[in-house]
Parts: structure tokens; sequence; C-alpha cells
């Protein structure tokens, strides 16, 4: 149908619906209130009042879509015009009721077209067998990340969820894969739940916030599901080219979780072998991202092996296990090659545990690990009894050879520079072990008059040097998405009148290396981020001194997940980590990945030794920069090119 013909077959009481909501919008933007940032106006209820009479009216109820596309499109216009027009000091200006009306109609709408769809998907049995299939290899892959002991396997646990992809039409992928990616991500962050024990926000909030994490991260896992249908549909000259690169796009698809303002990094498929050093040691030459499309690349090239014609024509059951024997083969191969690499490195004298750590070049560290309950961190009333205890720990119970003493993240409770008592006692602790002192605490700045922010805080670490007067400080790079800061803070100024119990703080931009041993601070999550630490290694840095408090988390899976991570990136970087953990894991690891001392979580511990610093150099932090730039646009080309292949694949055997 042609424009105008579409215009035409308008029905005339639809134009009046429109043109009464337009001027409903008019009256009420104009007569919208005088004041900075969000604010609440019940005038702007008045255009969706006027709306709903229009849904008695047949010809309009029979474009319900339209109708609910049309106000959304009028309510947002006008709250953008609302935002952008009254400008206060750069915090924009926007209606909490405009905000609702304009995103909640439509969003139960299309949860009601999700649910509706989902039904009709349940009934039939082509989607019920996917949603098994795809369910059991996602559902097990949970289990392949430390400390879960399936590791291994995950060279072939995603092979049903390449068949489901393979046998079944897209509808049914989708479906799927969207249910096993939110059954696969339960299991992952199930720990997120405990933060709702601690006072940090409404409960019900945090469960709202897990839910809808959840459900976002499974829609990475459609989006790959996606483009799998489209890569194997989409040829060039009869060639399966996008196929056999669907494992190189997977990879660039987890680099898109790695950059930006939403950065979750957290759970890559790569990150499965952690609990056999044999296997990690291929990092320093391929990275994180290069142990992905191993994976991705074993399982599918085992599924497609279900799926070629000889396998499919033979009949007799010897001749199929003959035909899929070679393809059957490539996760052994892997695994074999990975292994046998990585017990040749092992094996090398340089590479025994914490080789040479006795050098006099090399520091004594001591870890104090106090073991604070998160529900009684942030208590004014225990402050001192938690000050008391974590210095009394660090007095005591580090001997006098010590040269660096580790405090955890926001071990002081407080800001910083509110507390010159404690500011005293940490510097006299300092002199007293004649060592450099490390403690995480929080800190401000205050802004000139007129800001939208008037303080600007800061997750922090301050470091207290022997003899010294006063404190270095180094500011958290990575800020924890929802938790630490609402996205997009920067860009959209107004976003800091949104209270949703979150930190608010602002992200550090600079890397320090102090002296006298070329060691760089890392708090909680920066120490994830491969760019931070090579970064610092370009600046000279041979430690990483990771501080981190766990203990939002409870007893779960999480502290060891997030020290998995951190023995990535010292294998792939060959940089020695020092990673102190209020509540643990405390350990300290070498540039092969090797742990020590590892800590229990929730005990109280002191672990001191001394660290070897980083004597090589990997390729994978000489070009890491350069190849996860490349993986990035290589995901936004992959995506772009294999869709329009398969569009003009399709209108080629449409012709034919």
């Amino acid at each position: 149908m042609k424009f105008k013909e579409k215009i035409k077959s308008v029905p005339r009481a639809f134009w009046i619906y429109a043109a009464i909501l337009l001027l409903a919008e008019i009256v009420v933007f104009a007569l919208r209130p005088d004041e900075p940032g969000l604010y609440t106006h019940n005038l702007q209820i008045i255009p969706f009042v006027l709306a709903l009479p229009f849904l008695a009216v047949k010809s309009v109820r029979a474009n319900f879509t339209h109708w609910i596309y049309t106000y959304s499109a009028l309510a947002f216009l006008f709250l953008a015009l609302d935002y952008t027009t009254a400008d206060y000091n750069g915090a924009g200006h926007a209606g909490l009721v405009q905000i609702a009306l304009t995103f909640l109609p439509a969003g139960l709408f299309w949860i009601a077209l999700f649910i509706r769809w989902n039904y009709f998907r349940f009934k039939e049995p082509d989607s019920r067998a996917a949603l098994i299939l795809s369910a059991f290899a996602w559902g097990l892959y949970a289990f392949a990340f430390p400390p879960m002991p399936l590791g291994p396997a995950a060279l072939l646990l995603l092979v049903p969820w390449f068949l489901v992809m393979n046998r079944y039409g897209r509808p049914q992928a989708i479906f799927a894969t969207f249910w096993s990616g939110i059954l696969y991500n339960c299991i992952n962050y199930y720990w997120i739940y405990n933060v709702m024990h601690v006072d940090a926000a409404p409960s019900g909030l945090i469960l709202f916030g897990l839910f809808l994490l959840i459900s976002y991260f499974s829609v990475y896992n459609v989006l790959a599901a996606y483009v799998y249908t489209l890569a194997k549909d989409a040829t060039i000259k009869g060639k399966k080219v996008f196929f056999w690169l669907f494992p190189i796009f997977y990879a660039g698809l987890e680099m898109t979780r790695t950059r930006g303002d939403f950065s979750f990094p957290w759970s890559h498929l790569g990150y499965a072998f952690g609990n056999h050093l044999e296997l990690l040691q291929a990092l320093p030459w391929i990275g994180i991202f290069g142990y992905t499309i191993l994976i991705v690349a074993s399982n599918q090239i085992v599924a497609y092996s279900f799926e070629r014609k000889a396998f499919l024509q033979e009949t007799s059951i010897l001749g199929k296990v003959k035909k899929i024997i070679p393809n059957i083969c490539v996760p052994a191969i892997i695994f074999l090659v990975l292994l046998i690499q990585g017990s040749i490195v092992l094996s090398a004298p340089e590479a025994v545990p914490f080789y040479n750590a006795e050098k006099e070049e090399n520091p004594s560290i001591a870890l104090v690990q106090p073991s604070i309950t998160q529900g009684m961190k942030w208590s004014k009333d225990r402050f001192d009894s938690i000050v008391n205890k974590t210095l009394g720990m660090a007095k005591d119970s580090t001997n006098d050879s010590v040269n660096i003493i580790v405090l955890a993240e926001t071990a002081i409770p407080d800001y910083i520079r509110r507390q010159p008592d404690v500011t005293r006692r940490l510097q006299v602790l300092a002199n007293r072990k004649d060592s450099y002192l490390v403690t995480g605490a929080l800190d401000y700045k205050r802004n000139p008059a007129g800001s939208i922010r008037k303080y600007d805080i800061y997750n922090a670490a301050f470091l207290f040097s022997p003899k010294g007067q006063g404190f270095q400080r180094y500011i958290k790079k990575h800020l924890v998405p929802f938790s630490e800061r609402i996205p997009f803070d920067d860009i959209f100024p107004i976003l800091n009148y949104v209270d949703l119990g979150e930190g608010d703080f602002v992200p550090g931009t600079e890397t320090p290396v102090y002296a006298p041993y070329s060691w760089t601070p890392y708090i909680c999550y920066d120490a994830i981020f491969g760019d931070l630490v090579r970064a610092a290694i370009r600046e000279g840095s041979r430690l990483m001194v990771n501080i981190t408090n766990d203990g939002w988390f409870g007893k779960s899976t999480a502290p060891y997940q997030h020290l998995n991570l951190v023995r990535y990136r010292a294998i792939e970087n060959a940089m020695p980590v020092a990673r102190m953990a209020n509540s643990g894991i405390s350990v300290f690891i070498d540039q092969y990945g090797h742990f020590d001392m590892n800590t229990e979580i929730f005990t109280d511990a002191v672990i001191q030794r001394k660290v070897p610093l980083k004597t090589r150099d990997t390729l994978y932090t000489k070009i890491g920069d350069t190849v996860e730039t490349v993986l990035l646009w290589f995901f936004l080309f992959f995506f772009i090119a294999s869709f329009v292949t398969c569009k003009i694949n399709k209108k080629f055997k449409a012709k034919a």
C-alpha cells in the first residue's frame, strides 16, 4: 500500500484523537512549573485521561497499536522538549508524571505482547523441545565457572544450543535462548539478591533491578541466537563465510559488555577454565576473548557434524559415528593443545610458584582481612570498633619486615577528611612499621555554588608513606552501574536527581604508579578490566594491589568468580597481584597465576609474604587494546553484513 493510501485509510476519529492529544500536550507543556531537575506536575496526566475515551470508538480501538504508539510518541516529544528547553545550569527539566505516562503504557503493551508470544510459543511442541535442549546447555554452562567444577566441559556444553539454532526456526530459537539465558544468568548472578539484606536500598527495588539485570543480560544471548540464524543462511558465492566467522562475532558481542557506562564484563564464556592453571597459559598470547572464540568454535563444529548431509544420509549407527568422529575430536584437540602448552610453560624454572620472591627488590606485603559484615560496616555506632579492629590487626599481626600494609576497600567506612583522628592513626601506624600503608575510604570535593552536584563523591584508596605528611589518593575508575553510579549521568545531568539508593560516585581518571616498588592500586571492579591493567603497565607498573569488598554478596559464588577474573588479568599480562578483600578471598597471585595463602571467606586473617614483581612482557599486553577495538568493529560489521547478505540471498531465491 502506498503512503497516500495508508494516510487515507486512517479513520477520521483517529485524526480527531491525535489532534486533541496534541493540543492537550501543548497546554500542559505551557503550564509546566519553573523548577530545576525532576518535578511532580499532576496536570500531565490530562493527555492520557483524554486519550482513554477514544478506545470506546470502534475504528480507533481496531487500531490499538497505532493508538498507543501515537500517544507514546507525542508524550516522548513533549518530554524531550521539556528536558531541553528549560536548562537549569545544565541540569535539564522533566516531570515525573510525564516520564511515567510516556513509558508505562507502551511498556505494559509490550509486556502483554511478550506474554502472548510466549504463550503461543510454549503451546508449540518444537518450541518446548528447543527450550529443553537450550536450557540444558546454558544451565550446565553456568556451572563451568569457578568455583563450580565443569570448566573443561565448556568445549561441549553448548552443543545442544547450537543444535537448536541449526534445526529449528528463528522464533523457536529466540524463545528457547531467552528463557535459557534467564536460567543461565540467574545461576550466575543470584548472589546480587544478598544486597537486599543490607540497608542500601529498598529490597523491592533491588529485586526488581535484579530481574531487569538478568533480563538485560539474556538479551545478549538472544542477539547471539538471532545473528547465528542470519549467519547460517547468509552465503557468499555458496560459501558459509558468516557461519564460520560466528565465534569471532561472539567475542565481539562480549566486548560490548566491556566498554561504556553499562560495562559489566563478568561472565565471558572464556572464564570457564579458571580452576585449571595449565589451561590458562595461552592467555598471554590470545587473551580472554581468544578463549571465548575457541569455546564457541568447538561447540559450533561439534553441532555442525550432526547437520552434515553425509551424517544425515548415513543409515547405520556405526557409519554415523564414523562421520562425526573428526568433528567430535575438536574439543579434545583444543583441550590437549591448551594442556600441553600450559604444562610446558609451567615446567620452566622461572615459572615455579613465586620464583625469586626473596630478591631484595621485591616488597613484603601484608593483607589485613578483618571480615566486617556489610550490615555492620556503615553503622555509625560501630565505627570506632571497626577501625580499632582493623588497625589493631594491622599493628599486632604484621611483622617488622613488612613494606606495604594493605587494608580493604572502604576499610575506613566514612569520608576520610571527616576523620582527622583516624588519619593521624594511619600515619602513626605507617611510621611505626616503617612501611607504606594503603586503605580504602570515601572522599569528596565541594563544587562551586550553582553546580548540579553540591559535592563530588569518590570511592578512593589512600596511600600513607613512612615518615610522610598527608597522603596520596587514587579514585576508582570503573564504577558499578546502578550500584555506584547511574549510567550516563554526565551526558544527561538530570539523572543526578534520581535516587535509587546508588552510591552516586564520580569516577577517577588517573592511573598512578607508586614508588619504590612500581605498583598500582585497583579498587574492586577496576581489576577485571584489561585496558586498565595494560595502561598501568605502559606507565611502568610491575605489581597490582587490588582492594575490594565482596561482603555485599554474602556466602556465595561471587567472591570466587571475582577472584577468577583477577587471576585471568594476572596471567594475561604477567602482572603479579596482591588482592585484599574485606571478607575474603584475600590472596597473592604471581605472574603465572599461582595462588598463595588464600584466605577463607568471612574469617579474620592477616597474610604476609614477599611478592615477586613483574619480570616479563606478554604479547596480549602489547596488542590487547588493538584486538579488543577490532572485535568491537567486527561485531558491528558482522551484524550488518550478515543481515544484508541474508536479505539479498532471500530475494535471489524468491526470484529463482
